[in-house]
């Protein structure tokens, strides 16, 4: 019996991806980058026994259907790779809220792609692991490398993967993600990127993608906040154009979530650096300068409908916390 135990953090994306050119193999069509969000994590033990089916338990409750099936996705290609039969239990646990817009599938299958193919004894590449990741969920590929993070479109399966354009402590970025619903959203992302081309303005917003690319990288290397909050909140606009725009329509803001952005630009018209990004959920992503986390934290607090504020520095890479072969006996 062989077990491992993975750590990830979740991801906030400054480019969007939204809308796959292969669903099965999760092939984006578009680039995008990410940050990791530091202290916030998913933890996976993945475990290979004897037994006679794979079994996942999440935050301590069983998980069958769906669920399991989309992580017996990921072991059999783990099983594959390292020409195994053994089933395997898996158990994951995060500490931000699930479904809700905060990447928790993101966190969740980059840790499942390490630690399972750890216990299955490979040593795969951080291009293989976040090849691996991306096909539980796409995003979870950014999740794999540490710090700023772009993951490339690519030509085929091979070389669609996900690498680190800046280091952890290239910048000193945090997100204060102001939660207004813990609820798991009804239309999940997988769901949503299906439909993303029924979209009549899904079309011009991957080929205007190269463009905004280019502005967020380089408004991450060389740290100007201004043109980065731009970017974010034009980006993330025009992604839930598409949502709202699909066939059906998506509409994951809530309230509270408009009232966030109004806020947000305010306050930066105001001279305070912050900007918004907004995942597949209502609850807002606002980043902001290090030195001005506390204030964003506590204006955040204040405003109607936001019910919690987490918030994050920036995050590592996917971590192996512990590997063992465990006797039978």
């Amino acid at each position: 019996m062989t077990t491992a135990t993975a750590q990830s953090h979740p991801n906030i994306a400054a480019i969007k991806y939204w809308g796959n050119r292969d669903n099965a193999l999760r092939l984006p069509v578009n680039g995008s980058i990410s940050m990791n969000l530091g202290g916030l994590y998913a933890r996976t033990t993945v475990t290979f026994s004897a037994s006679k089916n794979d079994a996942l338990s999440i935050n301590n409750h069983a998980v069958i259907g769906k669920g399991l099936e989309r992580v017996s996705y990921i072991l059999d290609l783990v099983r594959s790779m390292a020409n195994i039969k053994e089933k395997a239990e898996v158990s994951s646990e995060n500490n931000f809220p699930a479904g809700a817009g905060i990447a928790s599938s993101a966190a969740a299958f980059a840790a499942l792609a390490l630690a399972a193919s750890k216990a299955a004894g490979l040593n795969l590449s951080e291009p293989e692991l976040s090849r691996l990741a991306r096909r539980g969920s796409g995003s979870a590929s950014r999740s794999i490398p540490a710090g700023f993070v772009e993951w490339r479109v690519g030509a085929s399966e091979e070389d669609s993967y996900a690498f680190s354009i800046a280091p952890v402590g290239h910048w000193n970025l945090v997100d204060c993600v102001a939660i207004v619903s813990v609820a798991h959203k009804k239309t999940g992302s997988t769901e949503g990127h299906a439909i993303a081309g029924t979209s009549p303005l899904q079309n011009t917003r991957v080929a205007d993608t190269p463009r905004r690319l280019d502005i967020c990288r380089r408004a991450i290397l060389t740290r100007d906040f201004e043109s980065f909050a731009n970017i974010i909140e034009h980006d993330s606009d025009m992604m839930h154009a598409v949502m709202m725009t699909s066939n059906p329509p998506l509409m994951y803001w809530q309230p509270a979530t408009v009232g966030i952005f109004h806020a947000v630009r305010d306050w930066r018209s105001k001279g305070l650096p912050v900007g918004y990004t907004v995942d597949a959920g209502a609850n807002v992503h606002i980043m902001c300068l290090g030195d001005y986390a506390k204030e964003v934290e506590t204006k955040l607090r204040e405003l109607p409908g936001v019910s919690d504020v987490l918030v994050a520095g920036v995050g590592g890479a996917a971590q192996v916390i512990e590997s063992a072969l465990r006797s039978t006996l």
